[in-house]
């Protein structure tokens, strides 16, 4: 379908979902509660190094106690349950420095999981979720970098009706070189399309979520090509300190 029909498609949609317009926190803002956490090689629960906390209000992503990253991507979930179709809001905020021994490409990175599979089943030595990444990206001073990126860990999307061919794909975002807070919206009918948004603008339409791509872990190989329908929330350390705040929910179901 073109950017039109996709539109309408949406709209379409909206008038067949029930609607819940009171907004769920997910994060209370004083601890961990509802959340777990998964380094890569470490066992579901571990908290290596303190990696995620909570201070002043704020989900941080913090290295004060690591010496070198050595590939400790981690994700921490919202697990209460999983979501199908809502409207995600979120802000994120990026500070400090890049960790030593962390990938260059990771300088002011990090991500919102979405649909992601249950952390349960990831492999001890598995980078990433099979999810539908929306990746959050800090400008670096110069040059454009957007926010609001598409990335696939285990996944293919399709934009404007075909197949995306590279693992992440550009939104059409501002660059934000300053280290400040900035909020970010996702609103995600099931498998069928995601919007991201920015500024009240839609920055990133995409459609067709399922399993695929280049990252698929060996327990998911048998499901490659099944619709990611709904799934869990989770937020990525990949070797930047990074902070979130207000996560919160709508959910059409």
């Amino acid at each position: 379908m073109n950017i039109f029909f996709t539109y309408i498609f949406a709209i379409v949609l909206s008038f067949f979902l029930p609607k819940n317009n009171e907004w769920e926190y997910l994060f209370n803002g004083k601890n961990l509660d509802g959340w777990k956490i998964k380094i890569r090689g470490h066992k579901l629960g571990d908290n290596f190094n303190n990696t995620f906390k909570v201070k002043d209000g704020t989900l941080k992503v913090s290295y004060e106690n690591y010496d070198s990253f050595d590939d400790k991507f981690g994700h921490i979930f919202f697990t209460n349950k999983k979501y199908k179709n809502y409207h995600l809001s979120l802000e994120y905020k990026f500070s400090g420095n890049h960790l030593k021994g962390a990938p260059g490409w990771s300088i002011k990175n990090s991500g919102v999981m979405l649909h992601c599979q249950d952390p349960e089943t990831m492999l001890i030595e598995q980078d990433f979720p099979v999810s539908a990444e929306t990746q959050l990206l800090g400008g670096l001073g110069k040059n454009k970098r957007t926010t609001a990126n598409i990335c696939t860990p285990g996944t293919d999307v399709d934009i404007n009706s075909k197949k995306a061919k590279a693992h992440c794909i550009n939104s059409t975002s501002k660059t934000y070189h300053e280290d400040d807070w900035v909020k970010i919206e996702v609103i995600v009918y099931s498998d069928s399309l995601i919007h991201h948004v920015i500024d009240n603008d839609t920055v990133l339409t995409y459609t067709n979520i399922r399993v695929g791509g280049d990252e698929v872990p060996s327990n998911y190989i048998n499901k490659i090509g099944n619709p990611l329908k709904e799934g869990y929330i989770s937020l990525q350390s990949e070797g930047h300190p990074v902070e979130f705040r207000n996560i919160k929910i709508k959910t059409n179901e």
